[in-house]
């Protein structure tokens, strides 16, 4: 399954950050178009919010015209969320997730919390209406979703993943065995042996629920 993004805050501020950091963009009007070839449509006072959100700036590019630029430290101001990069919308690099702990809050070689709801044991359930506040942690932090066979990986801006698997955990989502967090991803495992792809898509309306 191909990484999707929601129409979250979190992801279109993704694909911005993996555009400047591939490509020279002289002018937002520029930027607002290589969005909108990826299927991303934004108004330009939402696009100048994200440019000083993500703290970009104006510098003098190779051919002497001014580039918007971002700050290049990993987790710092403007750095790239969750791995995305520039390949494609809801395209996403490399992980760092792993199954780093054996029980609740049980904190791996990586420094990632594994994470088991109190819902497990119990059956599986159709997908609700919403789960307490995880739509609106989603909505915030939720940039990309990509399943294979029952797990599914989430990636986050920077330092977002713990909070995130908090919303998952809180919700007890009886279709979700439990979730490891790392520092941008985390890894959902879902009950149902071949349920990643189905439980994807329940996490990416739930998202979609607050925009």
């Amino acid at each position: 399954m191909t990484a999707a993004s929601p129409a979250t805050k979190a992801a279109r501020q993704a694909q911005i950050a993996g555009i400047l950091a591939h490509a020279q963009v002289r002018s937002q009007e520029e930027l607002a178009g290589m969005l909108a070839d990826r299927g991303v449509h934004v108004a330009q006072a939402t696009l100048s919010r994200d440019l000083e959100e993500l703290g970009a700036v104006r510098l003098r590019g190779a051919a002497g015209a001014l580039v918007y630029a971002l700050p290049g430290d990993p987790g710092g101001p403007g750095s790239r969320p969750g791995g995305v990069g520039a390949t494609g919308p809801g395209a996403a690099g490399p992980g760092r997730t792993g199954p780093g702990g054996t029980g609740p809050g049980a904190a791996g070689p990586e420094g990632a919390a594994a994470h088991v709801p109190a819902s497990a044991g119990q059956p599986n359930g159709a997908e609700p209406a919403a789960y307490g506040a995880l739509p609106r942690v989603a909505a915030e932090l939720l940039v990309s979703a990509e399943a294979s066979a029952n797990l599914v990986v989430l990636r986050t801006p920077a330092g977002g993943a713990q909070l995130l698997a908090s919303a998952l955990d809180h919700a007890e989502w009886p279709a979700i065995l439990g979730t490891v967090a790392g520092d941008d991803t985390v890894l959902v495992i879902a009950r149902d042996p071949t349920g990643g792809g189905e439980l994807a898509g329940a996490l990416l309306r739930q998202a979609e629920r607050r925009t």
